[in-house]
């Protein structure tokens, strides 16, 4: 029996324990005097905390896809402005060509055309003194006729 009652005893100090510690914590000391150090993390901060992440994660997706697909259409508005500005300077163009004198000028400058009674003048070789090198027309007969033309765009641009 003597078991019984320790047992009994060993309860009993424990309940008692147990209702000094919610006593303590009630008034928020603890036996020794010193502030009880509460866990920061409550069940409800804990599930606030999940809920919030949740969200983040459920939300991450499409906000991502919605600045994406914004970022599309600002960069197709860009494009059809573009565009529109492409078909201002192609009417403008348009309309130079359809004036007589600025084809006329074209003409003169592009293509070297020169008008009924007017003398028109081509300098040939470098800095205008005519080659007349046999070796040269030679050589350009062998060679593909797209390294002559080049060969003539060259020396054209190095006179200018």
């Amino acid at each position: 029996m003597a078991s019984d009652r320790f047992s009994t005893a060993a309860r009993f100090k424990a309940i008692g324990e147990q209702a000094q510690a919610r006593v303590y914590r009630a008034t928020g000391r603890q036996p020794d005097g010193r502030p009880v150090r509460r866990n920061r993390l409550t069940g409800r901060a804990a599930l606030l905390a999940l809920t919030v992440c949740a969200l983040v994660v459920a939300l991450a997706y499409p906000t991502r896809q919605y600045l994406a697909q914004r970022s599309q259409i600002a960069d197709q508005r860009q494009q059809a402005q573009q565009a529109q500005q492409q078909v201002e300077r192609l009417r403008e163009q348009k309309a130079r060509w359809s004036d007589p004198d600025f084809v006329k000028a074209q003409a003169r400058e592009q293509l070297h055309f020169v008008m009924p009674d007017e003398s028109g003048y081509t300098m040939l070789g470098q800095h205008g003194s005519g080659s007349g090198d046999d070796q040269s027309s030679d050589a350009s007969a062998n060679r593909p006729w797209y390294d002559n033309v080049w060969d003539g765009v060259n020396s054209a641009d190095a006179q200018h």
